[in-house]
């Protein structure tokens, strides 16, 4: 039985270096979000603004002060840092502060260490975490070792600090090998996938957008649901039946962040190939989220970063039960405004979605002989089909719709077309 971890009290630090307080404000908001993810509570926050960070404490000493009477005060386990902290600046803060140091990435590498659940998923967060522990071991093992758990410190990685650089070096090269084999396994089930011409969907969307809740009620999946962060980790792809009955395949991926930490985006870069081979992008967007733009535009950059703006897109604005006040859908994109949880609107999105592969489909106009029951099969199960007519006198099935026509597909279709 899972053991039920100790709410631990913390105190976030932020430091302003741009006149942009409202992407600062969110920011902060959301890595108390990711503090309380990762079961820790927000006793204090302290902001300083400054023209740029402080090298050996990323902020100044009247501030660091100020923590450790804070600190005293409310006795927090943990203060979090809303930027990657260098070697040098952990160092320089632990000494001074009786508390765990640790910094953004930490805090997302935590989270992704409690959430990931298959094989290649606890591999990539071991990966991540291996690699950015790699350059902070020095002077670090005896007061790193002496952590005993909590936040920053679960998975694999913190058991083996005391161990030198060049047994970490090892494990990094060995989870590199495994993860290449997982990737070469995940490339030939794509393949398969793509042999079967499967039409291929990829959601994608900030993290708590709501994918995984739209997910399983497009596709009566079991995908973990949650008001949370990082809910879900590892994609999952299911059947998802349109309209017509044409089936689709549906794929959760994870989650987008802003400041998503480097090592991670690497990490989960196999898992986001997923993206690269969709036939069309579900990008969902939580449409009640007073940052919801900045969040759009952080999930469209990722999307550039990875080659896949040519893939076609629908933007799905999602909540729209608690639209936020503020919301102006994106111009030049084709979009959707639903809820989620509401059949109706799920429906819309179908019909949507359908719209837009029909787009991309060729239409035909064929009369197929009743003898000619493969192929028959093959257009109701493999395109849309929008009109199927059996003309008793030729013994022929009239037959409209769409399809995918490839080389195969057209010339067997070309001596019945009208």
């Amino acid at each position: 039985m899972e053991q039920k971890q100790e709410i631990e009290k913390a105190i976030l630090i932020g430091c302003q270096t741009t006149e942009e307080d409202l992407a600062y404000t969110y920011s902060m908001e959301e890595l108390a979000s990711l503090t309380s993810t990762a079961n820790g509570a927000v006793v204090a926050t302290v902001t300083q603004k400054r023209e740029r960070i402080h090298p050996s404490t990323y902020i100044g000493k009247g501030k660091v002060e100020e923590i450790i009477l804070l600190q005293e005060e409310t006795e927090a386990d943990l203060v979090v840092f809303n930027d990657e902290l260098s070697p040098s600046q952990v160092r320089n803060l632990s000494s001074q502060i009786d508390a765990r140091i640790i910094d953004r990435t930490q805090l997302i590498l935590d989270i992704f260490a409690q959430r990931a659940r298959s094989k290649e998923g606890k591999l990539q967060v071991e990966l991540a975490q291996l690699q950015y522990l790699l350059p902070r071991l020095l002077g670090q093992g005896t007061q790193l070792s002496r952590l005993g758990g909590g936040i920053g410190t679960r998975g694999p990685g913190e058991t083996k600090l005391e161990s030198d650089r060049r047994h970490i070096r090892r494990r990094i090269d060995d989870i590199k090998k495994q993860l290449s084999a997982i990737v070469q396994h995940r490339d030939r089930y794509r393949e398969r996938r793509k042999k079967n011409k499967a039409f291929q969907i990829a959601l994608v969307g900030y993290t708590n957008a709501g994918k995984s809740t739209l997910f399983n009620r497009l596709t009566e999946a079991d995908s973990y649901e949650e008001n949370q962060l990082f809910a879900t980790l590892d994609p999952m792809t299911r059947k998802c039946i349109l309209p017509s009955g044409y089936t689709a395949l549906l794929t959760d991926t994870v989650g987008f962040i802003q400041d998503l930490p480097t090592t991670l985006i690497a990490a989960f870069r196999s898992t986001l190939e997923e993206v690269k081979e969709a036939d069309l992008i579900l990008h969902m967007v939580d449409m009640s989220n007073p940052d919801y733009y900045q969040h759009e535009q952080t999930v469209q950059q990722l999307i550039e970063e990875l080659e896949n703006e040519h893939i076609p897109q629908i933007i799905v604005y999602n909540k729209k039960e608690i639209m936020h006040q503020d919301f102006v859908p994106t111009s030049g994109k084709e979009t959707v405004q639903i809820s989620a949880l509401n059949s109706d609107d799920r429906m819309k999105l179908k019909l949507e979605l359908e719209q837009v592969i029909i787009r991309l489909m060729d239409a035909y106009h064929v009369s197929i002989p009743a003898s000619e029951g493969k192929l028959l099969s093959l257009l109701k199960n493999e395109t849309i089909l929008h009109e199927l007519h059996f003309n008793e006198e030729s013994e022929k099935y009239t037959c409209r719709g769409y399809a995918f026509l490839d080389h195969q597909l057209a010339g067997r279709l070309q001596k019945y077309t009208f």
